[in-house]
């Protein structure tokens, strides 16, 4: 395992509730090295942060590790399924039709 996975792996471990859940895949191409962090669903507000804070914490750090071994790292975070709650249009459209009815 690399530095910067090891790395990456130690601190979100620290951050969660189900550390055994944390698991990060790395993988090297031409535009640096991408970082695919993939966590327990309940414990993806603890890693992205209040507006996102924690996470960008995370990417810097990420970035000096990689700027020490002379690489750019970069971190993706997975979305565990249903994450996202996406609003219809429908319901929208719906929704707007009550309120003019009021």
């Amino acid at each position: 395992m690399e530095r910067d996975q090891e790395f990456l792996e130690y601190i979100v471990k620290s951050l969660v509730d189900s550390p055994d859940a944390v698991s990060v895949k790395r993988d090297v191409d031409e535009m640096g090295v991408l970082l695919t962090l993939s966590v327990n669903p309940d414990d993806m507000g603890k890693i992205i942060g209040r507006q996102g804070n924690t996470a960008k914490a995370i990417r810097t750090l990420l970035r000096v590790i990689g700027m020490k071994n002379n690489a750019r790292v970069n971190l993706k975070i997975d979305e565990p399924e249903g994450g996202k709650k996406s609003v219809e249009a429908s319901s929208v459209d719906a929704a707007m039709e009550d309120l003019k009815g009021i």
